[in-house]
């Protein structure tokens, strides 16, 4: 038999639980591994409770269901097999008590105040502390285009979780610094409408090194840069006399790297081809 889909299994959980139905298919997607496993997981913001029951439901009777929340009425659900701790996700030290008491987690899913502060303090504490394999699942970002929230701003979770993305990158053979803070963790991060996915893979995160198979080679030439680039060398090459190749070098790589300074100042000046993708409407 099928086992029921997630947003039935929400449908049916004894107590209340809001949730947008677009992020259904998402959280199936990146949960349905961890289905009968011995995991555990971690819910920011459980409200009225039914998520819990929800996700104990969906991940089955092995699985280790946290909730943290603001209100101490929550403790309420401890009776029902679940464990409760009281905070406020955007405290460091309720983080750092808290992973104390808990140790490894596997998954983390925020759904609690949607503030940049309380995003960014609860991701910043979140990574380091969930296993290899794990996620972090940020819920509701679309706060950050809130004016109630402060957003949009340079500061905002979204531009936290981009600079995390220059992290990922930096680990590409051919860059030499980014922001590396958090790329020993976080091997990629996965954008859907409204939830931000941090997958943590610390075996993963390896610099790059450039390869070659080994085959044979036609010594092709490389036409990305062959109007400005190569064409400006070749012409350059043949008004030179053949005795005075050291001094053709050095000003080859002069002009190579005016050519690139070139190149990059036309790339930035392509923005106008492709600004209007940036735009909020059509």
């Amino acid at each position: 038999m099928t086992p029921p889909k997630l947003q039935q299994i929400y449908q049916d959980a004894p107590y209340l639980s809001i949730k947008y139905d677009t992020y259904f298919p998402v959280y199936e997607a990146l949960l349905a591994k961890y289905r009968g496993q011995s995991i555990t997981l971690v819910e920011v913001g459980i409200f009225n409770g039914g998520s819990l029951f929800m996700w104990r439901e969906f991940l089955g009777p092995e699985a280790r269901i946290i909730g943290v929340d603001l209100n101490p009425d929550a403790k309420e659900w401890e009776k029902h097999g679940f464990e409760i701790y009281i905070g406020d996700q955007g405290n460091e030290q309720f983080w750092k008590d808290f992973f104390r008491k808990t140790g490894p987690v596997d998954v983390v899913i925020d759904d609690g105040g949607h503030t940049n502060l309380q995003q960014v303090v609860t991701t910043h504490h979140a990574i380091p502390q969930i296993r290899d394999g794990g996620l972090l699942i940020v819920e509701d970002v679309h706060t950050n285009y809130f004016r109630e929230f402060g957003n949009p701003y340079k500061y905002s979770f979204l531009n936290f979780a981009f600079r995390i993305v220059d992290g990922i990158n930096s680990r590409a053979f051919a860059l030499r610094s980014s922001y590396t803070r958090y790329s020993s963790k976080v091997y990629s991060i996965s954008f859907f409408e409204s939830i931000v996915a941090f997958h943590i893979d610390s075996r993963l995160c390896v610099r790059s090194k450039p390869t070659a198979n080994g085959g044979r080679t036609r010594d092709a030439s490389d036409f990305r840069y062959q109007n400005v680039v190569q064409s400006a060398l070749s012409s350059f090459k043949t008004r030179l006399p053949t005795d005075r190749r050291g001094v053709m070098a050095v000003i080859c790589r002069g002009l190579r790297f005016l050519a690139d300074t070139a190149l990059f100042v036309l790339s930035r000046m392509e923005t106008v081809k492709y600004k209007r993708f940036f735009s909020k409407s059509d």
